[in-house]
């Protein structure tokens, strides 16, 4: 099997668990059609999805059904899935020291801004979790669709960090 063929294991981590790296999770599952397997986790869950993650990935026909605020050690244990790529999309967890994860993954930090933090009308709360979709599926986007297998270490890198810096 050449690495293109197989599955990814990838890992959205932000402070929380509620919101982004859930979000992100969502968007993974549908965009990886297969290749990727997408997890999110918190240093310091908030012990329930966002409600409002919950109401926009509903309404965009995702199932949530298996969404939960999760620590992030159940990803550094002995049984965990060994990891290819984590990615911080908070800036908190982002400077975070991470614990040692299973399988060596790449990372990179695909910062967005936190859509719980809004406040406001109901209108501008859901724009606010719309934008954070919408910036997760570009990036997302590009990085299913990424050569990974073509890639040098490096390369990849490089790639994964520009990814970070896209709208």
């Amino acid at each position: 099997m050449t690495t293109d063929d197989r599955s990814f294991n990838v890992l959205f981590l932000c402070t929380g668990n509620s919101a982004r790296s859930i979000i992100a999770e969502a968007i993974l599952e549908r965009e990886g059609m297969g290749r990727f397997a997408a997890y999110s986790a918190g240093s310091n869950p908030a012990g329930q999805v966002n409600f409002h993650a919950l109401d926009l990935l509903r309404n965009l026909n995702h199932d949530v059904s298996r969404y939960r605020s999760k620590d992030w050690a159940e990803f550094a244990a002995p049984d965990a899935p060994p990891l290819d790529f984590v990615f911080t999309v908070c800036d908190n967890a982002a400077r975070e020291v991470c614990p040692v994860w299973p399988g060596q993954p790449m990372s990179a930090h695909w910062g967005i801004p936190d859509p719980a933090a809004v406040t406001g009308s109901a209108p501008e709360i859901a724009a606010a979790f719309a934008d954070t979709y919408r910036m997760l599926t570009n990036r997302i986007s590009i990085f299913v669709n990424l050569p990974i297998g073509a890639l040098d270490k490096l390369a990849l890198q490089e790639r994964l960090d520009d990814i970070g810096r896209t709208g």
